[in-house]
């Protein structure tokens, strides 16, 4: 074993998440440059010297959460326009907004949302949204993991025009971030009601040509599921089945409304799915089947969605609705159990973006992706069960240490290496031209 570390935090709970599921009561963590060097009891790893120590205090220490889907520049829009039907929403007030953004706006937006994520312990995003170069470098400023994509569709984008030029867009990123160590590009079609067959497929091939993650809004609402069905005579499921498009690199956001037949695609077909309960639950959507596909094996992650439609990136919260809000729907308190959720915003969140080898648990060799929970709170207090606790009682404001690929970003509930202040300050300008269109 190592006998000296870069990062050593110890004197806590380690829930590693790893295949074991193991769970070391009194245990530590050492960090080697960008890895995890070591994994066990603080008696033994705890006592290596280190450069810098992070003393959890009897709290949790645990992998950094994976939020699976996410718009992160849309905290510009938080609270804009709220109590409205998707497509009400969509097209009337975000719409509108997203003509109004350009690259400097959307990195400025993005690095709201970082810093939202990296103070509620979220260390890995997948994102959708425009202008995604300023994304992914945002992403890189302040050292967070993430999974980027330009959203491509029928009409044109504000940021590169006609579709044809989005593929070339796309293909600039891949080529652009290839083998970085902290961003992975995906491609990112909308959705099969806003972008036609031959974009699917092109995406498609774009996608397996590349080895990259195809990333797509899938099955919402019940009016998609009625137009798609209108237009093609499938399902939005069968629909990308027909076309060739369903795959192990799919990530399906949203998956609201499926009946067993798509279910079983989605399941043969061995495609990722990203629930996002909250926003589902506040356009309501409708409450989708996730209880379902993780019985039948379907690999399922978790997402806040943006914050227009939230109005959050807090993980925490989102663990806590999705286990309840089917517990509800189904009448059975059994059902997403607690271990299954915070498997879903961890280890089955990265796999669902193909980063599983990467991050997601607590396990030597793989990258320092970590998050500390302080329990030394009311509202956590006592601890039976640190599961239960994580997903029913703890909140993103608990977290006080983030690491990601080794490099501690939030220590002490302070961020170490971004300028917060005017972080915020850049927002609310960028609100004032927004508010005034």
């Amino acid at each position: 074993m190592t006998t000296t570390a870069d990062l050593l935090i110890t004197n806590g709970i380690v829930m590693t998440m790893d295949p074991l599921g193991r769970v070391i009561e009194n245990g530590a963590v050492a960090v080697c440059g960008e890895t995890i060097a070591a994994v066990g009891s603080a008696a033994e790893v705890g006592s290596m010297a280190a450069t810098e120590t992070i003393d959890a205090a009897g709290g949790i220490i645990m992998p950094g959460l994976v939020n699976t889907h996410t718009h992160a520049a849309m905290t510009l829009f938080r609270g804009l326009a709220d109590d409205l039907p998707l497509m009400t929403w969509l097209n009337e007030h975000i719409f509108p907004a997203e003509a109004l953004l350009n690259e400097g706006k959307v990195h400025a937006g993005t690095l709201l949302g970082c810093a939202e994520m990296i103070l509620s312990g979220t260390t890995c995003f997948c994102d959708m949204y425009l202008f995604e170069d300023a994304v992914a470098r945002a992403a890189k400023a302040t050292g967070m993991r993430a999974v980027v994509g330009e959203v491509l569709y029928d009409f044109p984008s504000p940021n590169y025009g006609p579709i044809q030029k989005g593929f070339d867009y796309t293909r600039h990123l891949i080529d652009a971030w290839h083998n970085d160590p902290l961003v992975t590009i995906a491609v990112e079609p909308h959705s099969p009601y806003l972008c036609a067959p031959d974009l699917l497929t092109e995406a498609a091939d774009i996608a397996r040509k590349h080895r990259v993650p195809l990333v797509i809004h899938l099955s919402e609402t019940h009016k998609e599921v009625h137009d798609i069905q209108e237009k093609y005579g499938a399902t939005p499921v069968g629909h990308l089945a027909n076309l060739g498009v369903l795959g192990a690199n799919l990530l399906a956001c949203h998956c609201v409304v499926l009946n067993d037949v798509d279910m079983d695609l989605l399941q043969q077909h061995e495609v990722k799915v990203s629930h996002n309960p909250e926003s589902n639950m506040k356009l309501a959507s409708g409450v989708s089947p996730v209880a379902d596909l993780v019985e039948r094996g379907v690999c399922t992650g978790l997402g806040t969605d943006g914050c227009s439609s939230n109005n959050n990136l807090d993980l925490f919260a989102e663990m806590d609705m999705a286990a309840k809000l089917h517990k509800a729907s189904r009448l059975d308190p059994t059902v997403m159990d607690a271990a299954t959720v915070l498997r879903m915003a961890t280890i089955d969140g990265a796999r669902a973006l193909g980063l599983d080898t990467i991050t997601g648990s607590i396990e030597t060799g793989k990258q320092a992706d970590i998050i500390v929970i302080d329990t030394r709170k009311p509202h956590l207090t006592p601890m039976y069960h640190p599961t239960s606790h994580l997903v029913y009682a703890v909140g993103g404001s608990d977290v006080c240490a983030t690491v990601i690929n080794g490099r501690v970003l939030m220590k002490d509930r302070r961020l170490m290496h971004m300028d917060l202040e005017k972080i915020m300050a850049d927002a609310w300008q960028i609100a004032e031209t927004i508010r005034g269109h």
